[in-house]
C-alpha cells in the first residue's frame, strides 16, 4: 500500500497527492475519441470483462459487447454509444488487470476516463456508473446538437501563449483552453468559427495544429446547460470513499466523497489538467503508467511528459499478459526489499 504522507499539493486547497511507491501501477482510463469498431475485442471472453459488460447492457438497455464488436464507426462515434462503450472497455481492462495481481496505486481518468475511474476507485458501484454515463453522455450529446462546436491541439505552444490567443480570436464566441495534454499540446475548444481563426493565427505564427474529431466544444462553456441538468441528477447520487486515490482532472489532486458532486458537474465546463496530474503523482513517487482502454493515447502523452517513466496500454489479450506480468514483477521487487 501508499504511504500516508502527503506531497506538497497544487494551489486548488484540495487534498494533496499520498505519497507512493515506485514501481506501482497508476491506472489510467482511456477518453472518447479513442474508440474504434471491435475494440478490445479479445478480451471480452474474459470472465471480468464479461461481467463488466454485462452489467452495463443490463443498465443500458442493448449489448454493448455486439456494440464494440459490430457497431459502424459513424454509430460508435456518437457521444450516445461512445462514452458507454469506452467506459465498459476500461473498468473491464482494469478489472483483468487487478485478477492478475496488479493493484493500482492511483487511478486516472482522461475526461470521460474520470467516469470509468469512479467505478475503478470505488465511489461509484458498476450499476451507479453506466447510469451516470448513460446519462453524461445523453446531455452532453443534446448540448453539441444546440450549441454547435469543435476542439483543435495546438502544438509547441505553452499556456501563456494559448490563453492569448483564446483572447484575440474569440471574438465574442466560446474559446477556452481545453485539454492540457503533454508539454506543448493543449487542446482548445469553442464555437467552429472561433477554432477556425485561432487554427489561422496559430499557422500564421509558424505553428501547427490538429483538429480534433469530436462531435463538440466539450469541456468549455458549450456544455454549461449539459452541467446544469447533469447536478440534478447527481443529486441523488451518493458516492463513497475511493480505496485508491482518484486523481481529478480539475485540480490534479485526489477527488473525495465530498467534492465528488461540484468536480463532476466543474468538469464538463472546465479544463482537463492531464499534464499537472501525471506531474503531481510524479513528484509523490509514482513512475509507472498503465492505461485501461484503447488506442494507448494517455501512455503517449506520459512518454512526451517523461521518457523514463515506464508505461503500457492494456488494449488486447497479449497487452494485459505482458502488462500485469511486469506490473507484478515490480510488486516482487518491492517485498525483496
Amino acid at each position: 500500500m501508499a504511504d500516508t504522507q502527503f506531497a506538497e499539493g497544487p494551489r486548488t486547497g484540495a487534498p494533496s497527492v499520498p505519497r507512493m511507491l515506485p514501481g506501482r501501477p497508476v491506472f489510467m482510463l482511456s477518453g472518447q475519441g479513442s474508440q474504434k469498431p471491435g475494440m478490445g475485442e479479445s478480451l471480452l471472453d474474459l470472465p471480468e470483462v464479461a461481467e463488466v459488460f454485462s452489467c452495463a447492457s443490463d443498465v443500458l438497455g442493448y449489448n454493448v459487447a455486439d456494440l464494440v464488436s459490430n457497431a459502424s464507426a459513424d454509430q460508435l462515434n456518437d457521444t450516445r454509444y461512445a462514452q458507454p462503450a469506452l467506459c465498459a472497455l476500461s473498468i473491464g481492462a482494469a478489472r483483468a488487470l487487478e485478477a492478475r495481481g496488479a493493484e493500482p496505486i492511483a487511478v486516472l481518468g482522461f475526461s470521460l476516463g474520470q467516469v470509468s475511474a469512479l467505478a475503478v476507485s470505488g465511489m461509484l458501484s458498476d450499476e451507479a456508473t453506466f447510469a451516470f454515463v448513460r446519462e453524461r453522455s445523453r446531455l452532453m450529446a443534446e448540448a453539441a446538437a444546440a450549441q454547435p462546436g469543435a476542439m483543435s491541439a495546438l502544438l509547441k505552444t505553452d499556456e501563456e501563449s494559448v490563453r492569448a490567443l483564446c483572447a484575440e480570436c474569440a471574438q465574442g464566441g466560446v474559446l477556452v483552453p481545453a485539454n492540457y495534454n503533454c508539454p506543448g499540446q493543449i487542446v482548445v475548444s469553442g464555437t467552429p468559427e472561433a477554432i477556425e481563426r485561432i487554427e489561422a493565427a496559430w499557422a500564421d505564427q509558424g505553428g501547427r495544429f490538429s483538429r480534433l474529431a469530436t462531435s463538440g466544444g466539450f469541456h468549455s462553456p458549450l456544455m454549461a446547460d449539459a452541467a446544469v441538468e447533469l447536478a440534478r441528477y447527481l443529486d441523488g447520487v451518493e458516492f463513497a470513499e475511493p480505496r485508491v486515490p482518484l486523481i481529478c482532472n480539475l485540480s490534479a489532486a485526489p477527488l473525495d466523497a465530498a467534492r465528488a458532486r461540484t468536480r463532476l458537474v466543474e468538469h464538463l465546463t472546465g479544463p482537463v489538467r492531464f499534464q499537472q496530474s501525471i506531474e503531481a503523482l510524479a513528484a509523490a513517487g509514482a513512475d509507472t503508467f498503465v492505461e485501461a482502454g484503447y488506442g494507448g493515447v494517455l501512455a503517449n502523452l506520459v512518454k512526451r511528459i517523461d521518457r523514463s517513466f515506464t508505461r503500457c496500454c492494456v488494449q488486447d489479450r497479449t497487452s494485459l499478459e505482458a502488462c500485469a506480468a511486469t506490473c507484478c514483477a515490480s510488486d516482487s521487487e518491492e517485498e525483496t526489499l
